[in-house]
């Protein structure tokens, strides 16, 4: 009779009641949640614009986003109280959340750019599925087994999903130089980029920046060894070489 109680109250916890709860006790998760979809369905929008207009879906994906950061932020704060505006200032600045929050800020006052929203896309398509995969256990052990099953292969793919992020982040620096030609970004856009970029790089939580930074530079380094690499190209790669790595150490 033990083991029977025992079972019908594992039984009670599943289901939509507890799903229902769930959401009440979790009403921050499920925001995230929410925006994350947001994000990923505006971004659909934009890339297969059906519905609606593709400009707006743009920035709707961009203002998902930044809210998706902005509540993050709040979650990770502490309720140890900062000595100082700058010591609080620099706390923020060493958060994931606060970097995709000062992206999805700068590329607001910019032309529409498809490469931007592909770290967005991908980061919110990760969490919800992480997400999903919380609340669809929520429910029940056998519920929804198609999703689970999408689930399963994102998750599976999230180390290629961090390095197509951190490789992204890179190459939309130079990217935006030339954006400026065809008016696409302002002057300013990759000056404030480039502190972006520089936050990232020394991340604690994600090291695939500089991962990535690292396999570029070993690559470059290669290809300018190479005996039959022209002597300007050469010249050109250990200098940018050298200039990304006085940004990195500043």
């Amino acid at each position: 009779k033990m083991a029977d109680t025992d079972n019908t109250s594992q039984t009670q916890s599943r289901g939509i009641g507890a799903l229902k709860n769930h959401l009440i006790s979790h009403k921050l998760d499920v925001g995230l949640w929410v925006t994350r979809l947001a994000t990923i369905l505006f971004s659909f929008a934009y890339i297969l614009p059906v519905i609606g207009n593709p400009t707006q879906s743009f920035y709707k994906a961009l203002m998902a986003n930044a809210a998706t950061s902005a509540l993050r932020l709040h979650q990770r704060q502490t309720n140890v109280p900062y000595t100082t505006l700058s010591a609080f200032i620099q706390q923020i600045l060493t958060e994931d959340s606060a970097h995709y929050l000062m992206y999805s800020l700068i590329f607001l006052y910019s032309a529409p750019i498809t490469i931007v929203l592909v770290p967005v896309f991908l980061f919110a398509l990760l969490h919800a599925a992480s997400y999903s995969l919380t609340l669809l256990d929520t429910l029940g052990q056998n519920s929804w087994w198609g999703a689970r099953l999408l689930i399963s292969f994102v998750e599976l793919q999230s180390r290629n999903m961090l390095r197509m992020i951190a490789f992204n982040e890179i190459f939309l620096m130079p990217m935006l130089i030339l954006f400026i030609f065809s008016g696409q970004a302002s002057l300013v856009t990759p000056l404030v980029y480039v502190r972006f970029l520089s936050l990232r790089y020394e991340s604690r939580r994600n090291p695939y920046c500089r991962t990535m930074f690292h396999e570029l530079r070993l690559a470059m380094e290669h290809l300018a060894s190479k005996p039959g690499c022209p002597s300007l190209v050469r010249s050109l790669i250990y200098k940018m070489i050298g200039i990304v790595s006085r940004m990195a150490s500043s």
